[in-house]
Parts: C-alpha cells; structure tokens; sequence
C-alpha cells in the first residue's frame, strides 16, 4: 500500500523508460480499440445550418458609445437566443420532425456560440439524412420567427437582420471524429501502461 501512496523513485522512471516496448505496444492496442468502438458503436451523425445575423451597429445606435453597444449586442443576442429555443420555433420543428420537443432541445439540437454574422445550428441523428433536416427545419424557423417577431414590432430591434445562408445540402460529419477516439484509446492505454510499470513490482529473481 505505502508502494503505491509513494511517489515514482528514480529506478522507477528508469523501469519505465526500459519499458518503452511494452507502453509503445500498449497505445497501439488502444488505437485499435478506438477505431474499433468507433465502428462498432459509432457517434450520432451532426449537421450544420448557417443562419446570418447582422445588428446593424452602425445604424441602430450611432450615436452610443463602446459601452453602449456592447450592452445592445448582448441584449439582442440574448433575444434572439430565447427565440432559437422558443416553444413556437421548437414546435415548428418537432412538427417537421415527428420528434417531441423535450427531446429536440435536450438531446437533438444545439447552438454555437452566438455573435454577429454566422450562427450555426448543429443537429445530432444516428441517421444521416434526418440530422441534416433537422438542422435546416430549426434554421428556418427561426429565421422566420425572428422575422415575424421584427415584424410585429415585439422585442428585438428592427434594424437587425437575420437571414438563412445554408439550409440546404448541410455539411454532415460524425459529432466525434475517428481520430478521437484514436487518440483516446492511445493515450488511454499509454497512461495504464505507464502506471503498470511503475506500480507493479517486477518479481525478484530467489
């Protein structure tokens, strides 16, 4: 027990270093392991859609100062953002989808960090082609919420823009890419190794 309480000595680390084989051996094993989970029970797919939000700074308050127009971004983005995950835009895509709402925003969906110009709306499915839609029915209800919501004069500023750029034909990838969970299998079998050799005593010969 005190073995193992007490922190590496020196032949210790050289041990470990003599044993390079042996944790070489064991990344490449994880390596394999991960591409192998990464076939087996691979990640859901994700999609991408692009909507453009543009505050129109310059128009909206030309007249505030920095201080200013950082407390109206940040209040409009905060609009906007209640709007992505509004009950009218979530319904809209549920409707589209067939799937229930909870599941749309605690499992399905998410957002990028929103700012001005590109807002992504990411769409996770274990089938391809239902993760890209997802993704552009969420897109475009919120564009046209949005719109509506400027329209009618309720809430957000009106000199901001908010159009759809990529609804259509979404990039599609893996949400985790192959080569993570390469890397996670090496690196995770390399620090088992390492901790084998310098925790497990070598039998002393009689």
């Amino acid at each position: 027990m005190n073995h193992l309480l007490s922190p590496p000595s020196l032949d210790d680390l050289i041990r470990l270093l003599k044993a390079w084989r042996f944790w070489v051996l064991g990344m490449l094993a994880g390596a394999v392991l991960g591409t192998a989970i990464f076939y087996v029970a691979p990640p859901p797919y994700r999609a991408r859609a692009t909507v453009n939000v543009d505050f129109n700074l310059e128009e909206a308050r030309p007249d505030d100062n920095d201080r200013q127009h950082v407390y109206f971004l940040e209040r409009e983005t905060r609009k906007l953002e209640e709007i992505a995950w509004s009950d009218d835009v979530m319904q809209a895509v549920a409707d589209a989808s067939g799937m229930e709402m909870s599941t749309l925003r605690d499992e399905a969906l998410s957002l990028s960090q929103p700012a001005e110009a590109g807002w992504h709306f990411y769409a996770d499915d274990s089938d391809k082609a239902r993760a890209e839609a997802l993704a552009s029915a969420w897109a475009l209800a919120f564009t046209e919420q949005a719109g509506a919501d400027m329209a009618a004069q309720v809430g957000l500023n009106t000199l901001v823009r908010v159009d759809a750029a990529q609804v259509k034909n979404l990039p599609v990838s893996r949400s985790i890419s192959r080569g993570a969970y390469v890397l996670s299998g090496a690196v995770g079998f390399l620090a088992l190794s390492a901790l084998l050799v310098l925790f497990v005593k070598p039998k002393q010969k009689a």
